[in-house]
């Protein structure tokens, strides 16, 4: 009897598809029917091949064998998911098996590992697409009776193809080049780079070097204090023509309330203290429309913001909701609408919500009346092949903490949607006192509208502190300045990107992009794409070339390196979100139809190519980055830096600046210079690619050289003070290059193990901070350690106990009631 092979992305959906048709019989990997066989991938089992498999690249990189550029691309089996691959293989030569189900995620990831696996195992089999939006019982009984022809995925196949062959492309040409520019003279180092990833980076590097290059300006500001027939109130001064200009006119620096000169602030003071004014009030109502529902991105950002998730972290819990819970429709979506034929649909979901937790608040939408076919929510011009995040009528009986918060945050916002606005009264006071004018802004909500949703902190936020305190006025009144000073204060750099911040950042192809329709409008062409956005993020953490500190995300001294060289080359396609963003926005048109993909393919060949011919003819010698500020101590000779060395200007001393796949820095290479040895700093890797720490010394002809260990008998105290008493064995303590340690650890035998290295988890240990350690047994709180798991900073205590150097923790505060700070943070996330 003739059979569907039907093959899914994971084993966990082959097993619900199973479930849910019925009449399978599990037969060792696969199930079997009357009518079907199902297996499934474990995501992706081929990829494109290396350079190697078209006899390029063997050996050392090196020029010689660049540009890689194949006419075809090959495809390998990937060895580690080798066996299912053989037994798809095996299931797809099958004589009964007529026809083939393509089950796999519906978008391009999915499109792409399923063609793969037909292309590697040769199977001409005629093949239908199983195209789901959520992964209820109900969805995949209908997406089975509305499968859609494999000629109709041709174009999301081309786009799939064509992102991926592009990532090949442009990462293994970049990345070849730049590692053979970056390894000529000696050793290897690594320079990673790709179509996505680094513009992205050089989101991140341009806003630290706004940082560094930030020069705070001092400013002052005159606050008051009025008093009226109801009480008192206060009020900033403000120069009202500057406040006319629109804020785009001013600059950045140049705000209404800013007084660049204390005489300038004094003289108000002066003139006001103690005088009378006349106030005037202006009253207007502001709305305030809630927010889209979610696509995969704002989700992230959310999760990010109000919780402190990783955008995969976030991803990771939105697909077991989907998959493992069924509670939400599918999360890898970049559309925040809903089809215009799905009024009925949400229907039921509310309907079906009446029952659990937050059914107080969709039984209002459905008694009101305000479930209504408005473009906000419904508009099929904006949804492509997935819609918007919503919740299934599914309702999880059982989930963690985070995955109830995030399924929480999702509930929420599809009921909101439906909430009329937010309705506030906006008073703008302005006090006028000896020709000077002050400002008192105040909001008064007066209408919860889809703030109710978010419960009563979001609600009394909603409201206003301000807008709480402002007593009432009589227009014309006049009010006595009691109270006035100038306050001093300084202007504040650029905020470090987060996960959240930098997530709307891609969206918006490096720029920042707040309002949500101006977002919806740029949206193609942004850099990556929902689905893809988070493990860009993690490829820069794991390529070393950012690092998570706290929520903040910090380029490193190679992400700086890294676009020294793509300036110095004149590489600006990588360096430009922009144009980056356009090769997505083309992808979409080809996934659309609507371009060719031989086309875009071209365009790509012809940037990797021009890249390693950029990075082939460049001269390092002739491209001097920057003057150093310091001197050789031996010869008087200043230095310069190129790419890659340190050299005198005479040209008689030079040093690489990669040493074991790490870049030395400059304030790094001065200390060695000074003081002939640098203690213990973290970031080499070795030549299997693993990472260590070391010391460095000036070796002979003044050549860097690594101090990894100390070994027994190497060591001399000759005429160094010991630090103290070892905790251990009694014996004398001393300060060596990386370590304090015991004489007696470093004897020849060696007699005991006591030693403290002088960096703990990115943190330096003081030599104050270790006698306290050796004298007392503990030492005081000390912050910033970095957890190599969270990468988030800690404080602890040192203590020695049971033989050993550990950590001692504070005891934990009692958690305080929500503030007022929190429910604004809530209702800022709503927004």
């Amino acid at each position: 009897m003739a059979k569907k092979l039907i093959i899914a992305e994971k084993p966990s959906v082959a097993n619900d598809l199973a479930r849910v048709l019925t009449g399978f019989k599990k037969e060792g990997e696969h199930w079997e029917s009357d009518q079907y066989v199902l297996s499934s991938a474990i995501g992706h089992l081929v990829e494109l091949c290396k350079p190697t498999e078209y006899g390029k690249g063997k050996g050392k990189w090196s020029f010689e064998s660049l540009p890689v550029l194949p006419d075809e691309f090959k495809l390998k089996v990937i060895e580690r998911t080798a066996p299912r691959f053989e037994l798809l293989k095996k299931l797809l030569k099958r004589k009964d098996v007529t026809g083939v189900i393509n089950a796999c995620d519906a978008g391009r990831e999915g499109e792409l590992i399923f063609r793969y696996v037909m292309e590697a195992a040769e199977s001409k089999k005629p093949v239908h697409r199983l195209w789901l939006q959520s992964m209820t019982p109900t969805a995949i009984r209908d997406g089975f009776t509305k499968l859609r022809k494999g000629e109709e995925m041709e174009p999301l196949l081309d786009a799939a193809k064509s992102r991926s062959e592009s990532d090949w492309l442009v990462g293994i040409n970049t990345t070849r080049a730049l590692t053979a520019l970056n390894s000529k003279g000696g050793g290897f180092f690594l320079t990673t780079a790709g179509r996505v990833q680094t513009p992205t980076l050089s989101i991140l590097v341009d806003r630290e070097h706004e940082i560094r290059a930030f020069v705070p300006k001092d400013f002052w500001e005159v606050h008051a204090t009025f008093g009226a027939k109801a009480g008192e109130y206060e009020g900033r001064w403000f120069d009202e023509k500057l406040a006319d200009k629109k804020a785009s006119d001013r600059g950045a620096d140049q705000k209404p309330e800013r007084l660049w000169d204390k005489k300038s602030a004094e003289v108000i003071v002066q003139e006001c203290q103690g005088k009378i004014g006349e106030v005037h009030d202006e009253k207007k109502p502001a709305r305030q429309l809630s927010p889209l529902l979610y696509d995969l991105t704002s989700l992230q950002r959310d999760g990010n913001s109000r919780f402190g998730l990783s955008a995969r972290r976030t991803l990771q819990i939105a697909q077991a909701l989907y998959e493992k819970h069924k509670a939400i429709t599918y999360p890898r979506t970049d559309s925040r609408y809903l089809p215009d034929d799905y009024l009925p649909v949400v229907q039921s979901t509310l309907e079906n919500l009446n029952g659990s937790e937050y059914g107080e608040f969709s039984k209002t939408v459905l008694d009101k009346g305000w479930l209504k076919p408005t473009k906000r929510v419904f508009n099929g011009a904006k949804v492509s092949d997935h819609f918007a995040i919503i919740p299934t009528l599914q309702i999880p009986a059982k989930l963690d903490e985070i995955e109830a918060k995030v399924y929480a945050a999702i509930v929420r916002r599809f009921i909101a949607v439906f909430y009329p606005e937010a309705i506030y009264e906006v008073t703008n006071r302005i006090t006028r006192v000896e020709g000077h004018a002050f400002r008192t802004d105040g909001k008064i909500l007066k209408e919860a509208g889809w703030l109710a949703v978010y419960g009563k902190e979001a609600v009394e936020e909603g409201g206003g502190e301000e807008g709480k305190l402002l007593v009432p006025v009589q227009d014309g009144e006049k009010v006595k300045t009691v109270a006035i000073l100038a306050e001093g204060m300084q202007t504040k750099p650029p905020a470090r990107f987060t996960e959240a911040t930098l997530l709307s950042a891609m969206e918006g192809a490096g720029k920042l992009v707040d309002d949500e329709a101006l977002r919806d409008a740029m949206g193609e062409r942004g850099l990556g794409t929902p689905a893809t956005r988070a493990a860009t993020i993690e490829t820069l953490i794991s390529e070393e070339y950012v690092r998570r500190m706290g929520r903040e995300l910090m380029p490193t001294a190679k992400a700086f390196g890294l676009f020294e060289t793509l300036d110095a080359l004149g590489i600006e396609i990588l360096h430009s979100p922009e144009l980056t963003g356009e090769w997505e926005h083309k992808l979409k048109e080809i996934e659309h139809g609507r371009m060719k993909r031989t086309e875009f393919m071209k365009e790509i060949q012809k940037v990797a190519s021009e890249i390693v011919e950029k990075a082939r003819v460049f001269q390092d010698k002739d491209h001097v980055l920057r003057k150093l500020d310091f001197k050789d101590p031996q010869t008087g000779q200043e230095f310069e830096e190129t790419l890659r060395e340190y050299r005198t200007l005479d040209g008689s001393y030079s040093v690489r600046k990669v040493l074991a796949g790490r870049r030395i820095e400059a304030p790094e290479f001065h200390e060695l210079l000074q003081k002939g040895t640098l203690g213990l700093v973290e970031g080499f890797r070795s030549r299997l690619g693993r990472p260590f720490s070391a010391g460095m010394k000036l070796g002979e002809g003044r050549k860097i050289e690594l101090v990894v260990g100390e070994e027994e008998g190497t060591l001399d105290f000759t005429g160094q003070e010991p630090i103290g008493k070892c905790p251990a064995c009694g014996g004398k303590m001393f300060t060596s290059l990386l370590r304090y340690v015991c004489e007696n650890s470093v004897s020849k035998p060696s007699t005991c193990t006591f030693k403290v290295s002088k960096k703990i988890l990115n943190r330096d240990i003081q030599l104050n901070e270790v006698q306290d350690l050796l004298n007392h047994g503990k030492t005081a709180l000390l912050e910033k350690f970095i957890s190599n798991k969270t990468r988030r900073p800690f404080s602890a205590f040192l203590m020695w106990k049971d033989g050993k150097v550990s950590f001692d923790f504070p005891p934990r505060e009692p958690r305080k009631p929500k503030s007022a700070k929190t429910a604004k943070a809530r209702a800022s996330a709503a927004a």
